[in-house]
């Protein structure tokens, strides 16, 4: 997708750009509080597959109060859609996204990562330090049984098969097959927030993208290494969850040292586009209990 094929209305265009890290180019919101400098602290924002940084439009305006916000599309995503073949696996993702920081000169305060971008959060934390990590409903399970072996062999297959993006677009990109996709999350979400994903469903360079990254996705030693985290890491499930349950945190929390868990009530798998507020409450509160500014310091 093109940033001039993104509706007029979507969010933060106006405060997006494409940024070029020499080999790819991310689309990037870049926002922050009024006249903020590169002392602003900053915040990197991750999505989760198939979304894009339009997921997090909530939440943007509370942390934007404070910190200065970095949400890219993530590679093979959204408008960052294009240029990353072959590195839509979770190391290559990590070494990329933080190419993106380099090339802003962000060393970000903390990630916060919805679903496998707070996996991918976790992996950057792993190769440069970051204070901490917040995981939104964080994809930190892997697959069970047949499903382990089958899903990447299946994903890795349509995405080399010639119009498969096409075919997939067509299948799944109805108003109405969107609405079952999202309910089955969890987060029916509202008309505007469903038609952001209808959008994405119909860009074939999207869909190709999020087939790539389902393809090179291996989480297993990412797993295995929880254990040895060293950031501060603070895990937010929604007990409504119907991608990736609650128990999935619950679980991953008891084996990250010092981690801490906050269960919603509730709430389904994208349960900050669901809240007025986008979490960003919440999130400023982990921040500041965690150590971070909630208000950048005034020089």
């Amino acid at each position: 997708m093109t940033p001039a094929a993104l509706p007029a209305d979507w969010p933060f265009k106006a405060q997006s750009s494409l940024v070029s890290t020499g080999r790819q180019r991310f689309w990037v919101i870049d926002t922050g509080p009024p006249e903020h400098s590169g002392d602003t602290p900053a915040l990197l924002l991750l999505h989760g597959t198939g979304a894009s940084g339009h997921s997090f439009a909530r939440t943007i305006p509370g942390l934007a109060q404070h910190y200065r916000t970095i949400t890219p599309d993530l590679p093979g995503h959204g408008c960052s859609a294009k240029g990353f073949a072959g590195r839509l696996g979770l190391d290559a993702m990590a070494q990329d996204l933080w190419t993106l920081c380099d090339t802003l000169q962000v060393q970000p305060q903390a990630i916060i990562g919805h679903s496998a971008g707070a996996a991918i959060g976790l992996r950057m934390a792993e190769l440069r330090p970051v204070p901490q990590v917040i995981g939104l409903n964080a994809a930190l399970g892997e697959f069970d049984g047949a499903a382990a072996f089958l899903f990447p062999i299946l994903a890795r297959g349509l995405a080399t098969l010639p119009f498969a993006a096409s075919a997939i677009t067509a299948f799944f990109g109805r108003p109405g097959t969107v609405d079952r996709i999202l309910a089955g999350t969890g987060s029916p979400l509202d008309a505007e927030g469903r038609a952001r994903y209808l959008t994405l469903v119909r860009d074939p360079d999207h869909v190709t993208g999020t087939l790539g990254m389902m393809a090179e996705w291996r989480l297993q030693g990412l797993l295995n290494r929880l254990p040895q985290t060293a950031t501060k890491v603070t895990l937010i499930a929604s007990e409504g969850d119907r991608a990736v349950p609650a128990q999935v945190s619950i679980d991953a929390a008891k084996r990250i040292p010092g981690a801490k868990l906050h269960l919603l009530p509730k709430l389904g798998h994208l349960a900050h586009e669901e809240t007025e507020d986008g979490l960003s409450a919440l999130i400023l509160k982990v921040l500041a209990q965690n150590g971070s500014p909630e208000t950048p310091p005034r020089t």
